[in-house]
């Protein structure tokens, strides 16, 4: 039985079970202090509304369901008034536990809005669950700095960014499958530093997989040529973006016919020490791969199992390769080239 049947009904011990100014539970609110509950009761709801929809990146989509999503706040919001009303009808036993229902999903509203919370229950962060950032038009051209960065926190003008920050935006557009926007951002990254090599390095690889082959080649190339134009990289960064700049730039011209340019960039893996970084080594290790079937393209056999057994030695996992590299070699790297996203 409900606990609101229960106090319409006159339930035995609900008319002496109250207490403070509510010492009968079936009566409704009255006196000057009934209309403490419901205003309480509106207010939690009130808080909820608010504190769900700040938490929330659904009010920053873009398009009609955006506007769905603000309507829809306004309509909760709307909503207090009317619970409050109705709250004035109820019997008080109700709105006890209204009020303690209410209290309670604002605690745990809080709760699961602490990241030390969610770390404990092993719960994915609410940055792990925002929407990718969009884009937005301000002017009526498409020129590079004429949008704005539509994120959960609002927008931001893309001019007023730095090329790390336009870098990581257009990282993350890039998990949304948006590669022209993305693109657009580190056009922008390496107008204002055509020195930032990461961003030569994912437009490369954007490029690339946009069969954009030969501006996706000279993007990588120029990031390999600055690496090492000081010499050969030392610090760990460095080393890892060489690693996928020559990979990338491999693929790149081995995806246009150029073999042996291909096998240039390629073989400067194979040159290289065995990174200690657990990241650049599975970097490494990919790249010998890739560098083995380049290999075997050319008729390089035993060199292209010499490496391929260096890899598998690193991954058993890819011994599955070598049938591949024997049978359909010619696809390998052009398959790794659509399959690979190392961002």
């Amino acid at each position: 039985m409900s606990v609101r049947r229960m106090s319409l009904d006159h339930h035995p011990g609900f008319d002496i079970g109250g207490t403070l100014w509510f010492q009968n539970l079936t009566e409704y609110p009255h006196g000057v202090l009934g209309p403490i509950l419901p205003l309480l009761i509106a207010g939690l709801h009130f808080t909820n509304v608010q504190i769900s929809f700040k938490k929330s990146s659904l009010q920053h989509l873009p398009g009609s369901l955006g506007l769905l999503v603000k309507i829809y706040r306004i309509y909760l919001r709307v909503l207090t008034l009317p619970i409050m009303i109705a709250a004035l009808n109820i019997p008080q036993g109700s709105l006890v536990y209204w009020f303690t229902n209410s209290t309670l999903s604002l605690i745990q509203l809080l709760l699961l809005s602490n990241p030390d919370v969610l770390e404990y229950f092993g719960l994915p962060k609410k940055n792990a669950l925002a929407v990718a950032p969009t884009l937005k038009e301000t002017g009526s051209t498409a020129g590079l700095a004429d949008f704005t960065i539509v994120t959960k926190k609002g927008e931001i003008s893309a001019q007023s960014l730095s090329p790390e920050e336009l870098v990581s935006f257009a990282i993350k557009i890039l998990t949304d499958g948006r590669k022209d926007h993305a693109i657009r951002l580190l056009r922008l990254a390496l107008e204002k530093d055509p020195e930032h090599v990461r961003a030569l390095l994912i437009m490369g690889q954007t490029l690339l997989q946009n069969k954009q082959f030969a501006e996706a080649t000279d993007s990588l190339e120029s990031a390999i040529s600055k690496l090492l134009v000081a010499g050969s990289p030392t610090e760990v960064e460095e080393i890892d973006l060489l690693i996928l700049s020559s990979q990338w730039a491999g693929i790149a011209n081995v995806q246009q016919g150029k073999m042996e340019e291909g096998l240039v960039h390629l073989e400067r893996i194979g040159q290289l020490e065995e990174p200690q970084d657990s990241k650049s080594k599975a970097h490494y290790y990919d790249g010998i791969l890739i560098l083995s079937s380049a290999l075997l393209n050319v008729g390089r056999k035993d060199e292209s199992m010499e490496y391929l057994q260096k890899a598998v030695a690193y991954n058993p996992a890819y011994s599955v390769y070598i049938e591949s590299l024997e049978n359909d070699s010619k696809d390998f790297a052009g398959d790794l080239a659509n399959s690979r996203r190392d961002f």
